[in-house]
């Protein structure tokens, strides 16, 4: 993994940011739970769904593939047995 977060913001910037086709998505959930990470639009649409799953508490990384999308503004948001974390990326 490579990094080391908190869990009081547990989503990090993904990298790179700007990112052109392609980014990570960094993340740390603090227990075990249900996490959902998706991706969104300027408009709020969701574009795709990353994670939706039950995982245990630690450390994770996830790319997402903007291929095929427009140039312009997203935003990652992170679900964690609840409570939500958002993000700003530019493609």
């Amino acid at each position: 993994k490579g990094f080391t977060q908190t869990y009081e913001k547990p989503l990090l910037e993904n990298f790179p940011n700007p990112f052109n086709p392609s980014t990570n998505i960094s993340f740390s959930i603090p227990s075990d739970g249900f996490v959902r990470l998706s991706v969104f639009d300027i408009t709020g649409r969701m574009i795709r769904t990353l994670v939706s799953e039950f995982k245990t508490s630690g450390d994770y990384d996830v790319k997402f593939d903007g291929s095929g999308l427009a140039s312009g503004v997203y935003f990652s948001r992170l679900e964690i047995n609840g409570a939500a974390h958002t993000n700003r990326m530019t493609m």
